[in-house]
């Protein structure tokens, strides 16, 4: 498996010896297997050199059909075999590492036409895997589908509950595998934050782990999404404080398909999440013990503290619009519960001490405990530094958390994934505005990178025609559901709906399910209903359906009459959640640094979703109020594919 792709010659540079092979590649093998020579492509390939040469950071943007993917992926392959350790794709999704990895994909593709064993392997995020725990939950719940779950666990490897040898052992538990749930069913047997998996007794038969093994053993390619590649950043050191192997092995390089999107998965990643159901669950575990009576008390104040923090916390947050968080509104009496919660736990940590040296408390559990509290007394302690960190509500069935999230997220990329000194190629067709990477730069912390633009080869003046809403036209929602309707109607389906909100499309199905004067005759699938690639299949196989979604304004790749129009809901500007706020609080001019850059990047790519091969036309329908602004605009005008037809709706 790790043999070169090419006749290695040691005596000469390895970079000019595989960008030899690359160019033989594109000239000669692929064009005898039958694609096609393009410039783009190849002047793509030139372009990566320089990053493996000298272990530098990349920006390339590459326009639809350059072909990029193959691109990358040779050099990933060549130099993960020169190095000897494996390279990292890592997408922005999910259904973005399935069409990577599918049978018809990009690898396989490559893997046949030039006689290669590529050994690729996925890694999926935790909350891609069934929790066994929660499903015992699940299964005794009377909400009328334990029978749905009982069959899901009828179906579990014999292992999972025998007694039986590690041979018979094998990876499940995989989201894939249950297509039919919807999210919120899913939600109920997946993986969460909240899982104490340390000290999980079944953890060793665990689906997750079982994958976890599986792919560090791969030889060329890992592939998995922006998030787990920052959750395996941000968990690196404590892991291994804790005795365990980081998320993922020594590799070579890395590539982030899709690259504008990682800083979101950073900010995901880099969070602190607490919650009064979880630290009760944790701490009580030190009351089984026969523990002194003053640590006692500490615990007990400390869980009244917490259950009090918690109810503030609740009646001083506020929903925001088109977001899932809630906004914290701080005053004097709320930090002062903070503060005064932290006091507690650092009483703890000293009666636990004490405790310690008594050996009353099972090591384990105490590790257990130690950690948490740690945990809490950094997040917490954040709200003493100057520059405060960006906190914000979420609720689910274990209630409220507060979720704290430091501004250094450029300082972290920096240190520990840009100073890595390794190549680093972040690929999209999206990365720089009006001709400059600084958003992206700015952004991500990056100092020095190269970078590069090349066009899409397709004619999209040909190919593509382009419908505006008006200046002077406001359309309230239900005039805007009706329109959407009739541009439905007139392209007999075959349609992607792009909402920027899961709000914004929850209300659009029911508006829609609800009947009345909106009536279509074409099926509608809906994001959130089943599997994600599930759902993609779906809409790929029935020509006439209409698939409405949020995440997938990247990566969707659906050429001919399956997708012939693309209709954007609303321009995509970011919401007013705290994360973008405290982004514009940093900003000298809010709208152009921060919302408009934004948004642009996410409509190109939202635009990109429609011609995928020079086969391909179609149109694309753009909805808006900001519209009547002149000066977003011109804006969108701009980016828009040279020469296309624009016409007002």
């Amino acid at each position: 498996m790790n043999n070169y792709p090419f006749e290695f010659n040691p005596k000469e540079p390895y970079i000019q010896q595989a960008s030899d092979w690359i160019a033989d590649v594109f000239y000669e093998k692929l064009p005898e297997a039958g694609f096609e020579v393009r410039d783009e492509q190849i002047y793509m390939a030139f372009q990566l050199e320089r990053a493996y040469a000298d272990k530098k950071t990349i920006f390339a943007e590459a326009g639809v059909g350059t072909g990029k993917t193959f691109v990358y992926l040779l050099y990933a392959l060549s130099y993960a075999r020169y190095t000897r350790k494996p390279a990292i794709i890592a997408c922005a999704d999910e259904s973005l590492i399935e069409q990577l990895l599918k049978p018809e994909g990009d690898i396989a593709k490559l893997s046949r036409h030039l006689g290669l064993t590529i050994d690729a392997r996925m890694a999926k995020s935790q909350d891609q895997y069934l929790c066994l725990n929660k499903l015992d939950d699940a299964r005794s719940d009377f909400d009328g589908e334990a029978e749905l779950y009982d069959d899901i666990f009828r179906k579990l490897p014999s292992f999972v509950y025998k007694p039986e040898t590690m041979q018979s052992f094998h990876p499940y538990g995989n989201r894939k595998e249950y297509p039919e749930l919807n999210d919120s069913q899913w939600g109920k047997v997946g993986w969460d934050v909240f899982q104490d998996c340390l000290v999980c007794d079944r953890r060793h038969r665990c689906g997750q782990t079982l994958s976890r093994d599986d792919y560090r053993k791969a030889a060329d390619l890992i592939i998995c999404s922006h998030d787990f590649y920052m959750e395996h950043i941000w968990t690196f050191e404590a892991r291994k404080r804790e005795g365990q192997l980081p998320l993922l092995p020594p590799h070579s390089s890395v590539v982030f398909d899709e690259g504008h999107l990682l800083e979101t998965a950073a900010q995901q990643a880099l969070t602190y999440k607490l919650n009064h159901h979880v630290f009760e669950s944790i701490i009580t575990r030190l009351l089984q013990d026969d523990i002194r009576e003053s640590l006692a008390y500490a615990i007990e104040n400390a869980l009244t503290q917490s259950e009090h923090l918690f109810s503030l916390i609740e009646r001083n947050s506020r929903s925001v619009q088109a977001s899932n968080r809630k906004q914290i509104i701080w005053n004097a009496e709320l930090l002062q519960q903070v503060n005064r919660f932290q006091d507690m736990m650092s009483e703890i940590e000293e009666e636990l001490v004490f405790e310690s040296g008594l050996f009353t408390i099972d090591e384990y559990q105490l590790k257990i405990v130690e950690e948490h509290i740690e945990m809490l007394q950094f997040a917490l302690s954040l709200y003493k530094r100057q520059e405060q960190p960006i906190s914000w509500v979420t609720t689910d069935k274990e209630g409220i958390s507060l979720v704290i999230m430091p501004k250094w997220v450029k300082e972290v990329l920096q240190e520990q994934v840009f100073g890595l000194q390794m190549p680093i190629v972040f690929s999209s067709a999206t990365l720089s505005v009006d001709g400059s990477f600084d958003y992206m730069t700015q952004i991500l912390g990056i100092e020095d990178p190269l970078s590069f633009s090349v066009d899409s080869p397709y004619e999209y003046a040909e190919q593509m025609d382009v419908f505006i809403q008006g200046m002077d036209t406001e359309i309230d929602f239900d005039s805007k559901v009706e329109r959407t309707l009739r541009q439905l109607g007139e392209a007999k389906g075959g349609s992607l709906i792009l909402f920027p909100s899961m709000e914004q499309l929850e209300r659009f199905k029911q508006s829609v399910q609800d009947g009345g004067s909106h009536k279509c005759e074409y099926p509608f699938l809906y994001e959130g209903s089943a599997e994600i690639s599930h759902i993609i299949a779906q809409f790929q196989q029935k020509t006439e359906s209409i698939l409405c979604a949020v995440t997938l304004w990247e990566g969707l790749d659906i050429p001919g009459d399956s997708l012939s129009q693309v209709i954007i809901w609303d321009l995509p500007f970011p919401p007013n959640d705290p994360v973008f706020d405290a982004r514009r609080e940093d900003a000298v001019n809010p709208f152009d640094e921060v919302d408009m850059p934004y948004m642009l990047l996410r409509l190109r790519q939202g635009i990109g979703r429609l011609i995928r091969t020079r086969e391909d036309s179609g149109s694309i329908v753009i909805f808006g109020d900001m519209l009547a602004s002149e000066h977003v605009r011109e804006q969108v005008k701009h980016v828009l594919p040279a020469g296309v037809n624009t016409q007002t709706i």
